[in-house]
């Protein structure tokens, strides 16, 4: 299925969809080379980018294009195409979302025909380019024109009526079929090399600055344990994600350096996407609320590591004794998401240190946090593997960071459906 090409020209960039291990060489099947000849050829005829479906989907989702902003974007679709009949006339019923997305999913791409139909038979045409979908109320599908469209067969017809969105919608959309996730998306831009429209190296994989997230915390530990959780846990989005630079120090430590830097950004009008990420502990709470009371532009974003239930009988240290308590939003910073249960130590407590009195809330800290903070640094891929590291509570925070970052994409969509340069 082509969504979306163009010719003479690189066109539009759909780098930030893939990942330089995602450069690799394609040949079509229905490209007519023998074997024998195949040397002959450029070495850039069969240029590609090509990654799974699966793995495009978190990328999707980070440039704004999740299942939110694909409904949205198909009732703006429905809405301008059923305006645009004359009050006069009667106006197409519409179909529903919910009933245009089950016709974008019911069958996997794969189990659609795609062998060429001749359009001189019109019972031909009717059974094998209409396929399955011939009962299909296609005149109730935004945009629809029986006239205007060049399918040849069963799937190329199907992507006649469901390509109505911005590309990346359409393919976010099927990738709700589980039997499409292993399909490849395929950005082939040999050719246009090979025929000296452009060069190789203006093919570039990754997310453009733009696209990126700077992620500001409130402390060095914090942005070690980040990063690091986002090389082991999310490697297929890693690009998307930025952080400051503490290799010499941390340039706005604590709350209120974090909220002050918040403030600036604003004041400024920073164009670059931006998450202020606190502890879930009462003094971030605490700063989270006056972060809340800044006029934040759209593209900023303040958020509180996430509240876990795990948290809530949690071992803490006060004036009476160790006792069990609900650490969020008290003292549950970024190493308590980390694997409490090391070899050689005594069970993980927090302790409680300071109230804050506007909140009614203690604020506490976690015993021996750097010790954890240590060996979850030393984890690697193999870790994962073995299993004898628990990851969970560090993933719910890396999982936490993208929904938050996917939300601040979608809020700066601005209604439009073409693509850009198309």
């Amino acid at each position: 299925m082509s969504l979306t090409y163009n010719r003479n020209s690189i066109g539009i960039d759909h780098g930030s969809l893939f990942q330089e291990r995602d450069r690799k060489p394609i040949r079509w099947p229905s490209r007519d080379v023998p074997d024998a000849e195949i040397d002959l050829l450029s070495p850039f005829s069969d240029s590609a980018f090509v990654r799974p479906l699966r793995d495009v989907v978190p990328r999707l989702d980070l440039l704004g294009f999740n299942l939110e902003r694909v409904q949205r974007e198909y009732r703006s679709v429905a809405e301008t195409w059923w305006h645009s009949f004359d009050e006069a006339e009667p106006r197409p019923s519409v179909m529903t979302f919910t009933d245009f997305r089950q016709l974008a999913t019911k069958y996997p791409i794969e189990a659609l025909d795609d062998a060429y139909v001749e359009d001189e038979d019109d019972q031909s045409e009717a059974r094998g380019i209409q396929g399955r979908f011939a009962a299909t109320a296609v005149d109730e599908i935004p945009n629809y024109r029986p006239d205007e469209h060049s399918a040849y067969s069963e799937r190329t017809y199907f992507c006649s009526l469901i390509d109505i969105l911005h590309p990346y919608s359409t393919m976010r959309i099927l990738a709700e079929n589980k039997e499409n996730l292993d399909a490849s998306v395929v950005w082939q831009y040999g050719p246009l090399v090979e025929a000296g429209w452009a060069k190789e190296h203006e093919f570039n994989p990754c997310a453009r600055r733009a696209e990126t997230f700077l992620i500001a915390t409130e402390g060095t530990s914090d942005i070690h344990i980040l990063k690091h959780a986002r090389k082991l846990l999310r490697p297929q989005v890693i690009d998307f994600f930025r952080f400051i630079d503490v290799s010499e120090s941390h340039p706005f430590p604590g709350t209120g350096g974090l909220v002050k830097f918040a403030e600036g950004l604003a004041k400024i009008d920073v164009q670059n996407q931006v998450l202020f990420l606190f502890d879930n502990d009462a003094e971030g709470l605490e700063a989270h609320g006056r972060l809340e009371k800044l006029a934040l532009p759209k593209n900023m974003r303040g958020a509180l590591l996430p509240q876990l239930t795990s948290f809530r009988d949690f071992p803490a240290h006060g004036p009476e004794g160790l006792a069990k308590a609900d650490i969020n939003h008290r003292a549950a910073a970024i190493e308590c998401y980390l694997d409490l249960n090391l070899k050689g130590r005594p069970p993980a407590q927090v302790r409680w240190t300071n109230y804050k009195k506007d909140l009614g809330l203690y604020h506490g800290a976690l015993d021996y946090k750097e010790t954890y903070a240590k060996a979850f640094l030393n984890q690697n891929a193999e870790s994962i593997a073995a299993g004898g590291y628990d990851f969970s509570k560090i993933r719910a925070v890396v999982d936490y960071l993208v929904a938050t970052c996917t939300e601040i994409a979608l809020d700066q969509w601005d209604g439009s459906v073409a693509v850009p340069g198309y």
